[in-house]
């Protein structure tokens, strides 16, 4: 992998991942572009403690453009875009409209291929493994940045799920606080430990791995649907041997992931039979928060299990799953499909 750093004509950063080591990314940014400046705060919860971004600026973002005047597409002759370059393998730059910035975090966009029509699932296990070492270099950098203390990598693919730009990306935000979605594990994890010696994401993954939800099992990953699954389809896909981060992936593990992950992908757009659109999914990377160790009741960064959690808010074909009342208002979900039947329907759609 060669990387180059650059920098936008408004100041942020851009970095090109490329596989050829002679790859050469000299293109300017010719835009006439201001400074960015943002709102974004943090307030704090009193009544649930957890934290929100207050981000007005982003209402002016970029919103469904066409084609032709796609911003993560290369720039062209007489069309330059936020990639300089004519080409580009994987590109990842600082978010123009960020939901955090500055003291309160960072926000980056990972663009992970130049074809505008592709998704994940069509990258080959090349391109899906310079993907992951994109990811694990941004994870690496923004953990040194002083306000930060989570860094999460995700996809959100599909107009479904709230996407702003068809073109295939992802993102990664750094968050100045430990997201309310790890500090629950964090203290569920001081619980288990604390009543029987163990580590609960080791007995979770015994547990299932035994059980009747695994849809795809191979040497250095296991995919599985939770017991208490969410959402209609959903997949957690678990390093066999338990890491905290990216960054402590094997080279084993490291890659074998780009097949299983273009597996499993493939597999959620084969759910529901062929004719339909594409699935929207959210694809999220869970990673041990960085900062002080043994910060929650004896549990440290070692405690933790790297994972990523793969679900579609569609839960049959032509109806979404909408968070309604119970989950909106009390955060008890309602799954309308049994976690078995989905895992039995993601293994007959197997390559």
């Amino acid at each position: 992998m060669k990387k180059t750093s650059t920098r936008l004509a408004d100041g942020r950063e851009l970095i090109y991942y490329d596989t050829r080591d002679d790859a050469v990314r000299t293109a300017p940014d010719t835009r006439p572009l201001d400074a960015v400046t943002t709102t974004s705060e943090i307030r704090r919860d009193p009544l649930l403690g957890d934290s929100v971004a207050i981000a007005s600026h982003r209402q002016g973002r970029t919103y469904h453009p066409p084609a032709d005047e796609c911003p993560l597409c290369p720039s062209a002759p007489g069309r330059p875009t936020e990639i300089p370059d004519t080409s580009y393998d994987v590109v990842v730059f600082e978010n123009r409209f960020p939901s955090l910035s500055g003291d309160a975090g960072r926000c980056e966009v990972v663009c992970f291929t130049p074809d505008h029509t592709a998704s994940f699932a069509d990258l080959t296990e090349a391109q899906a493994a310079l993907v992951l070492d994109a990811w694990t270099d941004r994870t690496a950098e923004l953990s040194h940045l002083p306000s930060v203390a989570q860094v999460f990598c995700f996809e959100n693919r599909g107009a479904e799920i709230g996407v702003t730009l068809g073109h295939p990306h992802g993102q990664i935000y750094a968050y100045p606080f430990v997201t309310p979605r790890t500090a629950l594990m964090l203290r569920s994890l001081a619980a288990h430990r604390a009543a029987t010696g163990r580590n609960l994401f080791d007995d979770v993954l015994t547990a299932e791995r035994a059980a009747e939800r695994v849809v795809l099992d191979a040497e250095h990953w296991v995919a599985f649907v939770p017991y208490a699954a969410h959402w209609p389809y959903e997949v957690h896909l678990h390093p066999k041997r338990r890491v905290p981060d990216l960054l402590a992936l094997d080279g084993p593990a490291r890659a074998e992931f780009p097949r299983v992950y273009l597996e499993l992908l493939k597999r959620f757009d084969r759910i529901f039979g062929e004719g339909e659109p594409p699935v929207p999914y959210i694809a999220a990377w869970h990673q041990a928060p960085f900062g002080e160790p043994d910060a929650y009741d004896g549990i440290g960064r070692q405690d933790f299990a790297l994972h990523l959690e793969l679900f579609t808010i569609r839960r049959t074909s032509g109806k979404l799953k909408f968070l309604a009342g119970s989950e909106s208002g009390m955060s008890v979900f309602i799954n309308d499909v049994p976690p078995e039947a989905a895992a039995e329907r993601l293994r007959e759609v197997a390559s």
